[in-house]
């Protein structure tokens, strides 16, 4: 039996030619979950915390009635399980606080993300008032979209913060 092979040419247009290497090299080099919730499509609470944030608003108050001050400021929540928090009052003579020293807070430390109750803590390792390092800080949290508000756990404390996620 003699089998002979008849070659052909495989001809494609070169720009079909070039959208198809683009979709398999694009195929084979997208990022793999890193998780669970990521693989299914929806996200941690805890993951929608972790990033950088923009101070919009500082309110101080009692009995409900919060007035906003004027900072600046910025919280950083890493992948690595910390936190980092910087405050200005454009105001250096304000007094110091337990907080603040000539109208600057700044700490750092190791943070506790609880989800579900909407609740973290951070381990202050640094900070600008030092009386703060040692202490453990805990705050409420509400992700909303790209806005971030954070209240005191115990409510007589009367504040508010609210941040925007900071974009690239």
């Amino acid at each position: 039996m003699n089998l002979t092979m008849k070659k052909s040419k495989l001809l494609i247009p070169a720009p079909l030619l070039a959208l198809g290497l683009l979709l398999t090299t694009s195929a084979c080099t997208a990022p793999a979950p890193q998780n669970a919730s990521e693989a299914s499509g929806t996200a941690d609470q805890s993951d929608s915390i972790i990033g950088e944030w923009t101070m919009t608003t500082l309110e101080f108050g009692t009995g409900g009635e919060l007035q906003q001050v004027p900072f600046s400021g910025q919280i950083i929540f890493t992948d690595a399980g910390t936190v980092s928090v910087q405050a200005m009052n454009p105001d250096t003579t304000a007094p110091d606080t337990p907080y603040t020293v000539q109208g600057y807070e700044a700490f750092y430390g190791d943070a506790a993300i609880d989800a579900d109750a909407g609740r973290f803590s951070v381990a202050v390792e640094s900070a600008a008032a030092r009386d703060l390092i040692g202490q453990t800080l805990s705050r409420n949290f509400e992700v909303t979209d790209d806005t971030l508000v954070l209240t005191p756990v115990d409510p007589s404390e009367g504040w508010r913060v609210t941040y925007e996620r900071a974009t690239d």
